[in-house]
């Protein structure tokens, strides 16, 4: 039989994270789907509508966490992954880079997106 190994540690903030981020991915996922597909269906969706949605405070902030969010959970499941596949030494410490920098960049992209979405003129 196999042995099960894990690069996270039950005790470390990575694995609580991971299981933090999971369940609030679960309810904004869960509000998406209500509010774009149940209560606006496809078709009803336009710039317009979109420009008004992210220009609420509320909803602009969740769309924000949303992207922060999902940008640390996947990644730090894509390094775990890797590490449980006996990624070490020097190509682990090059993995975790890149995937941090592409998460900033990513992050920084996403932001600027959402703001553009505001309508507000706002560039960086």
């Amino acid at each position: 039989m196999a042995e099960r190994y894990s690069s996270f540690d039950r005790r470390g903030w990575r694995w609580f994270a991971q299981r933090v981020t999971a369940a609030f991915l679960i309810v904004v996922l869960a509000f998406h789907f209500m509010l774009l597909h149940f209560v606006n269906h496809a078709y009803e969706i336009t710039l317009a509508g979109t420009t008004a949605r992210m220009s609420q405070v509320g909803y602009f902030a969740t769309m924000v966490l949303f992207l922060v969010t999902a940008t640390f959970h996947g990644v730090n499941g894509v390094y775990n992954a890797l590490v449980n596949q006996g990624l070490g030494g020097t190509q682990k410490k090059a993995v975790a880079a890149v995937l941090v920098t592409a998460s900033v960049l990513l992050v920084v992209q996403g932001i600027r997106v959402a703001l553009a979405m505001t309508g507000m003129d706002v560039s960086f």
